[in-house]
């Protein structure tokens, strides 16, 4: 069980080659005929496009040459309305927790065909705990008891070879067995049936769980913040870890894109009074070794969810 308090700032350093070397460490590399390489930190593209490789540096990388796009643009508004939603509902009370990483700690834990999205050389693990409200199917009204419970994800940043910038899944704990099966069978989600609770007092939400199944039975989670001031200019960081415009996931052999749509969001600054957690470690993430870079709170946003788009992943020669 990890506890933090107080905070503190991370930054990372990289040396890069050729006329790209004054890039942020870790940041992709795009040539003149479409190749992507992020080869300064050891990172490693988790399929065949790219490989390890000797040269003047030990974690230099050799990557084929691929059609892939720069990634999107990092937007506060949806990039695109979904007209006709396969799911909509409601995301209520969040608090975003986050640390900093390196990519290549994470890159082999993303799905085929997408690699760890960066800012200034780094990417980040998200603790996200929230109220799902009135899930509900096409245009039919939201289910209001199986659809709404409390749920904490483990999420990491993903981006395809389309540019197509994301949220990769690592765990997703959730208070109602039936759509914990829903989201494993249908969706190949991670879900995981646990006790939860989500309890506000004025300004301050504490959020507790506890998983049941399938396990590692027990891993929990406390976490309790205090709301500040409402954040009118969000930094360039803060709409990174969350205006998120969609999902990757491992589908049936291969890699889905599911897109969201929803309001920007309201965001405010917030204190972390209380971060009991192994939920990152159950993930299979190294521990968080210390206090998290960022913490937020949104009292949240209606949300529509596109159908899955195929193929998500970077194309292979």
């Amino acid at each position: 069980m990890i506890g933090y308090e107080g905070g503190f700032t991370v930054t990372t350093n990289g040396t890069g080659a050729g006329p790209e070397a004054d890039r942020p460490a870790g940041a992709p590399v795009f040539g003149a005929a479409g190749v992507v390489c992020r080869a300064d930190r050891g990172f490693h593209v988790p399929d065949s496009s790219c490989r390890s490789g000797g040269g003047a540096s030990a974690s230099a990388a050799v990557c084929h040459s691929v059609a892939v796009h720069q990634p999107a643009s990092v937007t506060p508004d949806a990039p695109e309305s979904i007209r006709l939603p396969l799911l909509t509902q409601q995301w209520l009370d969040l608090c975003f927790v986050h640390w900093e990483v390196a990519p290549e700690t994470v890159a082999g834990l993303l799905p085929p065909g997408t690699v760890p999205d960066v800012h200034e050389g780094s990417t980040y693990v998200g603790l996200v705990a929230f109220r799902m409200h009135r899930v509900g199917w096409l245009r039919l009204p939201g289910v209001p008891y199986l659809g709404s419970f409390p749920e904490t994800n483990v999420r990491l940043y993903s981006v395809d070879g389309h540019g197509r910038r994301g949220v990769v899944f690592r765990s997703m704990d959730a208070a109602r067995l039936i759509p914990v099966v829903m989201g494993r069978v249908g969706f190949r989600l991670p879900y995981l049936w646990s006790r939860m609770r989500v309890r506000a007092d004025g300004d301050t939400v504490a959020y507790t769980s506890s998983r049941r199944w399938p396990g590692p039975r027990g891993a929990s989670s406390r976490i309790v913040v205090r709301r500040g001031e409402r954040i009118e200019e969000p930094t360039e960081l803060e709409h990174f870890l969350t205006a998120r415009w969609g999902m990757h996931n491992a589908f049936f052999g291969g890699a889905a894109y599911l897109p969201n749509d929803h309001p920007r969001w309201p965001l405010y600054r917030a204190e972390l009074l209380v971060c009991e957690e192994d939920l990152v470690a159950a993930a299979g993430l190294p521990a968080p070794a210390g206090a998290p870079v960022s913490v937020l709170y949104s009292p949240g946003v209606p949300v529509r969810l596109g159908r899955p788009a195929r193929p998500a992943g970077i194309p292979t020669p």
